[in-house]
């Protein structure tokens, strides 16, 4: 009997244990090589002999350099091409792309344009599928900021988060989250950029603590974590307009101020400084964003490990 691959695509596939068990894997991979050198490999190696392809459609430094990190820290090597050097680029279907990297590597990440193209390359697959971005979500992204917060204030159950800003991609996976590991998130949007009403739908079915305002002071006060994120991402064309709809979301040092006394400032970067976010904030002693960045790299070998079946 074919065992069916393990994708790793959006955080509401996966139960509550499942991605706890990945946060935990890697705050201890993480503990245990402290002090090592980045090129060392794990002592477990749960990635020996093992190859990851990685295609990106979309410009990247963070996923790019943590995954392939990742995987190296794990044992194994990738492989990295963008979507316009394979034939991807002169009209090769994503099917047979699947089929092909199937019988070559033992994994594929990609960071893609269109979310339907990652579900259509995990259905051809037989090897694990993991979603390194697209228009609808990026769940490696969250894995990160949990870890990150735990690290600082331990257990996010029963935290507050405050995500100030678009509804985009990187605010779906954390409606996506919520009800699997028991944070209550508060969402600060213009209504012309509401997050995805299925997400939210979805949230409110599975008793997920998810709620709207047009008014970040409200959904930042008392809140133990501020997120924001670019206003503008890759492939949007209204870039004037979102400009004047976000300016009153930007997060200063006065908004920070409405949140509780411990809360911590986070950002999946790029950041567009003086637009979602002042220097003082990004750059001052609440802000995470680059302990956020490194783990990254510690997520995604955990998540990577889970797709092996090393984890669970």
């Amino acid at each position: 009997m074919t065992t069916q691959p393990r994708h790793f695509l959006d955080l509401h596939r996966l139960d509550g244990a499942t991605l706890r068990a990945i946060l935990d894997d890697a705050a201890a991979r993480k503990a245990a090589r402290r002090g090592w050198p980045q090129g060392a490999v794990d002592a477990d190696a749960p990635g020996k002999d093992r190859v990851l392809a990685m295609i990106f459609e979309k410009h990247s430094t963070r996923t790019r350099f943590s995954f392939d990190a990742a995987i190296r820290q794990l044992g194994g090597s990738a492989i990295i091409s963008t979507a316009a050097d394979m034939q991807l680029g002169r009209g090769e279907s994503i099917e047979d792309t699947a089929k092909v990297l199937s019988r070559m590597v033992d994994a594929i990440m990609i960071r893609a344009i269109e979310h339907e193209e990652v579900e259509r390359l995990a259905l051809a697959s037989t090897i694990p599928v993991i979603n390194g971005l697209t228009d609808k979500s990026h769940p490696c992204q969250i894995l990160a900021d949990i870890l990150t917060f735990e690290e600082h204030r331990g257990p996010v159950t029963g935290k507050t988060i405050a995500w100030v800003g678009d509804g985009n991609n990187v605010c779906a996976s954390f409606i996506h989250a919520a009800p699997k590991l028991g944070y209550k998130l508060n969402i600060a949007c213009p209504p012309i950029y509401h997050p995805d009403l299925v997400d939210l739908a979805r949230a409110a079915q599975e008793q997920g603590r998810v709620e709207m305002t047009d008014d970040p002071r409200e959904a930042v006060r008392g809140a133990d974590c501020v997120i924001t994120d670019t206003w503008v991402s890759m492939g949007d064309v209204d870039h004037d307009e979102r400009i004047e709809a976000l300016e009153p979301f930007q997060v200063d040092e006065k908004l920070m101020g409405e949140a509780g006394p411990g809360a911590v400032f986070l950002h999946c970067l790029p950041a567009h400084r003086g637009e979602e976010v002042t220097d003082a904030v990004i750059d001052g002693p609440r802000s995470l964003v680059w302990d956020e960045a490194e783990n990254r790299i510690h997520a995604q070998k955990s998540i990577l490990a889970w797709c092996f079946g090393k984890i669970g």
